[in-house]
């Protein structure tokens, strides 16, 4: 099979199953794992899949949604990362808003056991995280969007207007220099823009693949964000906006 036609197979593959891992692909098109490595890598170039831990998933457009399971694969040493020095910034006494997302429960993970807190949050699974932790959780009640594992609709936001919170530790599908901040849902837009009108500091966690993404429902500007950390550099076209409205970055902290 010649390069560009195994690159197209690979494509297909990954577009048609929802991701792959290299292992899958190797034995699938009887190649070595370092071929997959080589061709994602080129594919991921050409903006015809994205790569994660191990594999690749396909392309994300405005209107898609990465389901929680997808979500997991990628950038996860990067997300370990955000949510240990996210965490370091806690203070006793606080009380603090979890977003859902497989970035803010790497924040929740990594709360520190010396540092006393009562959480609040959109997701069942970061619920669970803090609650087997020993810190008092609250939920917002709601519709369990099943794609994303977080808790939207009226109830949850009846919860946020009767509450306030120190801090919110939100995630984002996008950041752009245009948009925003973006998700794919209304129902998520409609609550992460509660979430930020209620917390008095709003930290962003978010991986440098988030940079340049749109998605279709904006939910904040960056005036709206105190702080971001994130694994890498911010590009320039976001640096000025963000430090222009006073936006605290933490950048590069894999480095």
């Amino acid at each position: 099979m010649l390069p560009d036609e195994r690159k197209r197979r690979i494509v297909e593959i990954v577009s048609e199953e929802n991701g792959s891992t290299v292992g899958d692909l190797a034995g699938r098109l009887d190649v070595s794992e370092a071929t997959i490595r080589r061709d994602l890598r080129d594919l991921e170039d050409e903006g015809r899949i994205e790569r994660s831990h191990g594999g690749a998933l396909p392309v994300e457009t405005v209107g898609e949604e990465r389901t929680y399971g997808q979500k997991q694969v990628q950038k996860r040493e990067a997300k370990r990362t955000i949510g240990r020095r996210a965490a370091e910034t806690l203070q006793d006494g606080q009380v603090v808003f979890f977003d859902s997302g497989t970035t803010t429960i790497e924040v929740a993970k990594h709360v520190p056991s010396d540092v006393s807190i009562t959480a609040a949050t959109n997701s069942p699974l970061v619920s669970v995280q803090l609650a087997e932790a020993g810190i008092e959780v609250k939920v917002t009640g709601g519709t369990l969007r099943r794609s994303t594992w977080s808790l939207v609709g009226p109830t949850g936001e009846s919860f946020l207007d009767r509450t306030n919170f120190d801090v919110l530790f939100l995630g984002t599908n996008g950041i752009h220099p245009d948009a925003g901040l973006t998700t794919p849902n209304e129902d998520e837009a409609r609550i992460k823009s509660r979430m930020c009108e209620k917390a008095s500091r709003v930290v962003l966690v978010a991986d440098g693949s988030k940079f340049g993404r749109r998605s279709f429902f904006r939910f904040a500007s960056f005036e709206d964000v105190d702080a971001i950390v994130t694994d890498a550099a911010v590009p320039p076209e976001y640096r000025e906006p963000f430090e222009t409205t006073g936006v605290e970055i933490v950048e590069g902290v894999d480095a």
